[in-house]
């Protein structure tokens, strides 16, 4: 069923919202990209079928420079936008799924093994898809007041993220403000989160590798016992971390991998551990390079391990523009009323679209995909993960809305 608007507070009378048709359509894309998701820098047939509905509106999409992902710009035709002289808002998605199997049981579910749009990035691009053809209809009656560029790209879950691909592809050349959102199982659907500052955190990668002596584990004493070595990193190091930084800065080591021994009775040569490194703060995640080496050098040193470490940077926190985190804000009332906006917390999720507003300002939302009513627990990265499809129009008026808003704005 349609998310029902706030027939108080929202405004009827503004243009964009989504025909039923559309909105039929939309979900059928969504479900065959979830059928055959792509991992980052990949997503050659999510590429072509988003390219492919853009041309079939008679838009010109353009394929960035790394082969996957699209830039593609609405109202630049007429000559009042090309002499308008004023920035264009971008809408920013990603295209890429993760390597985890899909774990539903429902008729869309993906067709690829051991792989999955576990994030919502099918919904992300089908909603910047929409809001698309909606403002591209819009543009042909000249009800669209200031050209708009949609910006799908690659690779978002491959760190430092494919935004910095699509930057160096032009994707912000003549752009003033971009917008995006995030999936949120956390969060009802017909309502969004917003927050003003950080919303999310920075997110690093780290890998380190141990290696000493080996031997028999009845002699322990003659050997590095890299199997303790590798438990004393994987415990003591965020708790180390956690003295050493100030726990206002949110610095928290997560490891996801840790890699041991071959055979119960032999001590292994080497060990390895992998994980990330999270950050609230902007200073902290700058001093945290230092901090981690000193930690794991000085655990893996008193369990006379050599240690060598692998320092992968990944994103900064997204930090939503006060100005337009308050467009979204008006676009959301202005379609389904104020109770559709709620607060949301920053997160500990690193998102590369924080490269973005490292050159102008822009908002990120939390796009509810909760259904009414359901109380289970889903999350971000499961391989049970999935949305209300409903959210998909929620997403298509809120970009459309705000599309509007802005380019009426003196």
């Amino acid at each position: 069923m349609p998310c029902e608007a706030d027939p108080d507070t929202a405004q009827g009378d503004l243009p964009g919202a989504l025909p039923p048709e559309l909105r039929a359509e939309l979900i059928a894309f969504r479900r065959d990209l979830h059928m055959h998701p792509e991992l980052g820098n990949r997503e050659f047939r999510t590429t072509a079928a988003v390219r492919e509905r853009l041309e079939k509106a008679g838009l010109r999409p353009r394929t960035l420079t790394t082969g996957t992902g699209l830039i593609c710009d609405i109202g630049r035709d007429s000559a009042s936008y090309a002499t308008s002289g004023r920035p264009v808002l971008a809408l920013r998605a990603d295209l890429d799924a993760l390597p985890i199997p899909d774990t539903k049981t429902v008729p869309y579910r993906s067709t690829v093994p051991a792989m999955a749009h576990a994030c919502g990035h099918d919904v992300h691009t089908t909603v910047v898809l929409g809001a698309g053809l909606v403002l591209a209809g819009l543009a042909e009656q000249g009800l669209l007041p200031h050209p708009v560029r949609l910006v799908f790209q690659p690779a978002e879950e491959v760190l430092p993220g494919g935004a910095l691909d699509a930057i160096e592809s032009g994707a912000l050349d003549g752009v003033g403000r971009i917008l995006a959102v995030h999936c949120d199982p956390k969060v009802e659907v017909g309502r969004i989160g917003l927050r003003i500052g950080p919303i999310t955190s920075a997110c690093d990668r780290l890998e380190v590798t141990l290696s000493g002596p080996g031997g028999h584990t009845a002699r322990p004493h003659l050997t590095t016992d890299l199997v303790t070595a590798a438990a004393r990193v994987a415990t003591d190091v965020p708790a180390l971390l956690a003295r050493r930084v100030d726990t206002r800065s949110g610095l928290a080591v997560t490891w996801g991998r840790l890699e041991a021994g071959h055979a119960c009775n032999v001590i292994p040569q080497d060990a390895r551990l992998s994980g990330t490194v999270r950050c609230l703060d902007i200073q902290a995640w700058r001093d945290a390079p230092d901090a981690v080496h000193a930690a794991v050098d000085e655990v893996a040193g008193m369990h006379r391990a050599k240690s060598e470490i692998s320092y992968v940077r990944g994103v900064p926190p997204v930090m939503n523009d006060p100005e337009v985190t308050g467009l979204l804000r008006r676009a959301m009332t202005a379609r389904r009323g104020r109770y559709a906006v709620e607060d949301t917390e920053q997160s500990l999720g690193g998102e590369d679209f924080s490269w973005y507003l490292e050159h102008v300002p822009g908002a990120m939302a939390r796009l509810g995909v909760r259904p009414v009513g359901d109380t289970t627990r889903r999350d971000l990265h499961c391989g049970d993960f999935d949305v209300d499809e409903g959210a998909i129009e929620v997403g298509v008026e809120l970009f459309t809305a705000a599309a509007l808003l802005d380019g009426n704005r003196m």
